[in-house]
């Protein structure tokens, strides 16, 4: 078995399939310990009723699907919903250190439309707890990791995936990996804004080129959650993000004139509003000329107690220190929307994740099906706990169900050429600056607002920016093999961003983190996923409907705000 991505998915679907006693290999194009879950800050829901006994796994699927503007697949939703106590319970048979309450029952805590406490967390660094928890666990299966490895192809015969190939990113030796079945855990595609709380050279849309690019489909790319508090400064770091528990612990927004603005757009919860909406605030104060200088909104926290800061919110007083030299117990942080998370990915199957390309799975960021058009705030890191362990046993089922590996000489003989093509390639056209110019075009034309010209004018774009591409010039160097790295991570940000762009156009509705300026009211005709690839273009499907028991559930219940976390 292949698993692509070394993340909190990847390393949870080679877990379950080493304990089936199953040969598995993960790669990933950056160290293990410095995934993109590891930046995860606030929590990681379950139904446990450690601190409200009241809470069931019926009503965490409702305030999901609540959450989600009834995009979210409601089996999906009750899948996650019904296996995250066993998430949990992995994670504690794995070593996870969760905060706890002093008769040793796991803390809960509230995140905003969730109506009991049902995050638990590890101060403000649970998903670098549970990385550093399944990397132990993967150590003592033997399973071999290995980092530094960028996959550019998955390999396919006969619409079923045999294995996959790539490169070492420091030497440039090639890779190719025969598989029973490949599990896609490579990420999301929020790395083609200009600002964003990825990496530098992660989430751009790896996951969705290597499905692609296999046969397989996209559904609600244009579905992607801005986090309203990024950082401005400095350039490099640019988007990284200020947990939200900021904001829960009593962090007040305003905008330059010192006015505190959430009271005009959500009077009632203000900074504990949902996450859209006080990402569409920020974006509203900042574009009517009421930000700062350099385009943000203020957030302050400088008025808590300084024991409160340090004990509540220890990783951004430290990360502002360290980035800034601002001491946040005195001063106020400056911030702006970013693009956070992407809440459409792979078109899978509910069950079992599984793509129609036979042998082809997709979990956490990479697939779709949950979210919808808002991410309910600590569901993230347990969809990767939940699913990480249903698609190592459905990969494992498939494979021992197979009589033979068919596979493709030609198909081997593609992958060595592409990147044998690129390596001659000595075009004029340089990678870094097609990059940028992919990240400047859907900043502008398909960020937190968006409307018909501008989704157009940024396909326009994209069109120049895809015959520029053709002529890029790669340059291995003594550093490694980076630069052709660039090269594929180009490729993915371009099939993304046109699927994006595409599929935004398509929803003429405001609906959750999706906001239209030329249609602002939601359209229940529009209550559909958007399903794309560039063979079919954008095309609808129905979702299922709720069943009665939870439907119930949503209608009953308006969710208090008091004392609550936001996502």
């Amino acid at each position: 078995m292949l698993v692509i991505g070394t993340g909190g998915s990847g390393l949870r679907a080679a877990i379950e399939l080493a304990e089936q006693g199953v040969d598995v290999l993960a790669l990933g194009k950056r160290p293990r310990m410095d995934t993109h879950t590891s930046l995860a800050a606030g929590g990681i829901n379950a139904a446990l009723g450690t601190m409200d006994a009241e809470d069931s796994w019926q009503q965490h699927a409702a305030d999901t699907i609540k959450e989600s503007y009834f995009l979210a697949n409601p089996h999906t939703a009750e899948i996650v919903a019904k296996g995250a106590a066993q998430g949990i319970a992995d994670l504690e048979r794995y070593g996870m250190a969760f905060a706890r309450e002093d008769d040793g029952r796991i803390s809960q805590r509230f995140f905003g439309a969730h109506t009991y406490r049902r995050t638990a967390f590890a101060g403000d660094y649970t998903g670098l707890e549970i990385q550093r928890s399944l990397v132990n666990r993967a150590v003592q299966l033997d399973i071999p990791v290995l980092d530094s490895v960028y996959v550019t192809r998955i390999l396919t015969h006969d619409g079923a995936v045999f294995g996959a190939y790539g490169f070492d990113l420091t030497d440039g030796t090639p890779y190719l990996i025969h598989a029973d079945a490949v599990i896609l855990a490579a990420g999301g595609h929020n790395r083609i804004w200009r600002r964003t709380s990825s990496r530098r050279d992660e989430n751009t849309g790896d996951s969705f080129r290597l499905a692609v690019e296999a046969g397989a489909r996209l559904r609600d790319p244009e579905l992607v959650q801005f986090h309203p508090s990024g950082i401005i400064e400095p350039e490099n770091a640019a988007g990284t993000l200020i947990s939200e528990a900021a904001r829960g612990e009593g962090g007040i927004l305003r905008n330059a004139l010192g006015e505190r603005f959430m009271k005009n757009y959500d009077p009632e919860r203000m900074e504990l509003s949902t996450r859209d909406r006080v990402a569409l605030a920020a974006y509203t104060e900042i574009k009517e000329g009421r930000g700062t200088e350099n385009g943000g909104v203020w957030l302050d926290v400088s008025h808590l107690p300084r024991e409160t800061i340090m004990t509540r919110l220890p990783r951004v007083y430290q990360t502002m220190l360290e980035l800034q030299m601002l001491d946040i117990t005195a001063e106020p942080i400056e911030i702006a929307p970013t693009a956070h998370y992407s809440m459409g990915g792979v078109w899978v199957r509910p069950d079992d994740h599984s793509t129609e390309v036979d042998g082809l799975y997709a979990i956490g960021e990479a697939s779709s099906g949950l979210h919808g058009a808002n991410r309910l705030g600590g569901n993230s890191l347990i969809e990767l706990l939940v699913f990480g362990r249903i698609v190592g046993r459905a990969a494992a089922a498939y494979s021992a169900g197979l009589e033979a590996q068919r596979r493709s000489h030609d198909a081997e003989a593609e992958a060595r050429a592409e990147i044998a093509d690129l390596l001659t390639a000595d075009g004029h056209e340089n990678v870094r600056a097609l990059q940028r110019a992919v990240r400047d075009t859907m900043t502008e034309h398909a960020g937190v607002v968006r409307d018909e010209q501008g989704l157009t004018a940024g396909l326009r774009e994209l069109d120049e920016i895809e015959v520029r591409a053709k002529e890029v010039g790669i340059h291995p160097d003594i550093a490694g093999f980076q630069d052709l790295a660039h090269a594929f991570d180009l490729k993915a940000s371009l099939i993304a961003a046109r699927a994006t762009l595409e599929a935004a156009r398509e929803r003429r509705e405001t609906r959750g983190c999706h906001n239209r300026s030329d249609y602002p009211d939601l359209d229940p005709a529009l209550q559909v996923n958007l399903v794309w690839s560039p063979r079919t273009g954008v095309v609808r499907e129905a979702i299922p409907g709720v069943p009665e028991e939870i439907a119930a559930l949503i209608e009953a219940q308006e969710v208090s705000t008091e004392g609550k976390l936001v996502e």
